[in-house]
């Protein structure tokens, strides 16, 4: 008698109730803290940045059910070093329009990288987590090795997050199409 392989799923409407429970109606799960709700403790120095966006699919529809996970070093350009979470933080976006917003502090460049902050999206539909970065344009780019390996000027611009009044960046994903991101083979 052999078991058979189960069947592959993807991220599913399921992601939310272990990663995000308070998106799910599970307040009081983890003590009614989602975790990586802060990517920073409050007294981390650096300057403060929003980063807002929305999640699009390859029609241009908003991704309602969509999860990212965010990575980046602090204003010193160390992972890790503020604390268990230091660096990390988890978004669902809202089930209206697909957006999300992270308060954080912009990141210092880390060796020949520039100031980045490293995504991680899944959704409904989504068999592997895609991988993708937010620069800024206002931070200098240098000869950043992932942004030097992509030669055509509109791919490299989907990496780019806009300014967007004082310390607002506007990083929108597009998960397909004509204005799709670059997505990192990791």
């Amino acid at each position: 008698m052999y078991c058979l392989q189960s069947a592959s799923q993807t991220a599913g409407p399921y992601v939310h109730i272990g990663c995000t429970p308070s998106v799910a109606g599970l307040k009081d799960m983890y003590g009614g803290y989602d975790l990586g709700a802060d990517i920073f403790p409050p007294n981390v120095l650096g300057r403060r940045i929003v980063i807002v966006g929305q999640v699009f699919d390859g029609t241009g529809d908003p991704v309602l059910d969509a999860m990212l996970e965010f990575w980046q070093a602090d204003s010193s350009g160390r992972y890790g070093a503020n604390g268990p979470s230091g660096g990390w933080a988890r978004r669902a976006v809202d089930a209206d329009a697909g957006r999300y917003r992270l308060e954080t502090i912009l990141p210092a460049a880390t060796g020949e990288e520039a100031a980045h902050v490293k995504v991680w999206v899944v959704a409904r539909g989504i068999n592997l987590g895609l991988h993708t970065r937010i620069y800024f344009e206002d931070e200098p780019q240098g000869q950043d090795p992932i942004l030097a390996s992509i030669k055509d000027p509109s791919r490299r611009s989907s990496l780019i997050a806009q300014r967007s009044g004082g310390d607002g960046y506007i990083f929108n994903i597009h998960l397909q199409g004509d204005k799709e991101t670059v997505f990192m083979n990791v």
